[in-house]
């Protein structure tokens, strides 16, 4: 198996495992979505229009909560000074961290959005969108998470500022992904420019996130 293969797994296995994040986040995530109809109250229709903002919100809060372990966790047990060590470039280290914590954390978000979508009422062209969007856009909320994270590597509980770093950061995605999954249903607007705008958003996060993950790292270390 190649390094970054047995990196890949490595990440995946410390983030599904108890304590890692990942079944925390799907369940606040779960937890998000449920709640919420409860506060709304019982008309169908308000839930379906707003079920598309209410699935993103729970996405993007269920990832941040998971994030502050993506460095944190190396940093604690020596393996971060090893990575910054390491032969291998540190942007792709970062890749392949965010990717095995996308995995495990954003994809069964992903997943079980279908049957929370039906819970909110959704006609199916928007449960489609939906699915199709988060697949999309729940990538770029890990990339860009990246860089709050190892902003904060080496703050005790950084996870509140993290979340103040990359709130704002992640808004264009909010909005492009809303939308899109909107546009699914509604007229005039076409599925295709909002959903399009937010693939290049997740392409220029996937780039520029590792990158800026990287430098913050190596700065921390000095």
């Amino acid at each position: 198996m190649t390094p970054v293969g047995a990196l890949f797994l490595r990440e995946f296995r410390l983030a599904t495992r108890i304590g890692g994040g990942a079944l925390m986040g799907a369940l606040f995530f779960l937890i998000v979505v449920t709640v919420i109809p409860f506060g709304v109250g019982p008309d169908l229709n308000l839930l379906a229009r707003i079920g598309p903002a209410i699935l993103w919100i729970g996405a993007l809060l269920a990832t941040l909560l998971s994030l502050d372990r993506l460095f944190q966790a190396d940093r604690d047990d020596g393996t971060l000074d090893l990575i910054l060590m390491g032969e291998e470039p540190l942007e792709i280290v970062v890749l392949v961290k965010c990717l095995a914590h996308w995995v495990a954390t954003g994809l069964p978000l992903v997943l079980v959005a279908p049957l929370l979508a039906v819970f909110m009422n959704m006609e199916p062209a928007a449960i489609g969108a939906s699915v199709a969007t988060l697949a999309v856009g729940t990538p770029a909320l890990t990339f860009i998470g990246a860089i709050g994270a190892a902003l904060t590597v080496t703050l005790r509980r950084g996870g509140l500022l993290l979340a103040i770093l990359v709130l704002p950061l992640t808004v264009p995605v909010l909005i492009f992904g809303v939308s899109a999954t909107t546009a699914a249903v509604t007229e005039p607007t076409p599925f295709m420019t909002p959903f399009l705008i937010l693939a290049g958003l997740g392409l220029f996060s996937a780039v520029i996130g590792p990158v800026a993950a990287a430098a913050a790292l190596r700065f921390s270390s000095e």
